[in-house]
């Protein structure tokens, strides 16, 4: 697919154009189908990290999930912790989600669905960092305050 895509980017034609050998050792991804189907992005260079992309008319979101919220010590104060903290996260958005009856924090992009590929990319990649450092530093910065 080329960098100029046109028109709005769907589930299959980004499915076509990350599956390319131009990623194919960056990534790898599946699609999976259901009453709104998602694409799974595994983030080879990122401990193969899996992100969820799902394609809609407008937007696109890249979404992974991080750790349970019930697992985190002070889920409240840890709350306001990342809320005040968001600007120092790049790209990225914080969100509570509920996945087989239990919360869990989720981190999240959203693009344009006529953005550039490159800019897809880029949200992969920068999402993905965003995550690991949520997991690691920032958990760590609400331990240490």
């Amino acid at each position: 697919m080329s960098e100029a895509q046109p028109g709005a980017w769907t589930t299959t034609s980004l499915l076509a154009a990350l599956s390319g050998p131009d990623y194919a050792e960056e990534f790898q991804v599946e699609r999976l189908d259901g009453s709104d189907p998602v694409l799974v992005v595994r983030m080879i260079e990122h401990g193969d990290l899996s992100i969820l992309l799902n394609v809609g008319e407008e937007q696109i979101v890249a979404a992974t999930l991080l750790w349970p919220v019930d697992e985190q010590p002070d889920a409240a104060a840890f709350n306001i912790f990342i809320l005040k903290a968001q600007k120092l996260v790049p790209l990225s958005n914080f969100a509570i989600t509920e996945v087989g009856g239990r919360d869990y924090y989720e981190l999240m992009g959203e693009l344009s669905t006529e953005s550039r590929l490159s800019t897809i990319v880029l949200e992969l990649k920068v999402l993905a960092e965003n995550a690991i450092s949520a997991a690691g530093e920032l958990r760590e910065a609400f331990a240490a305050a």
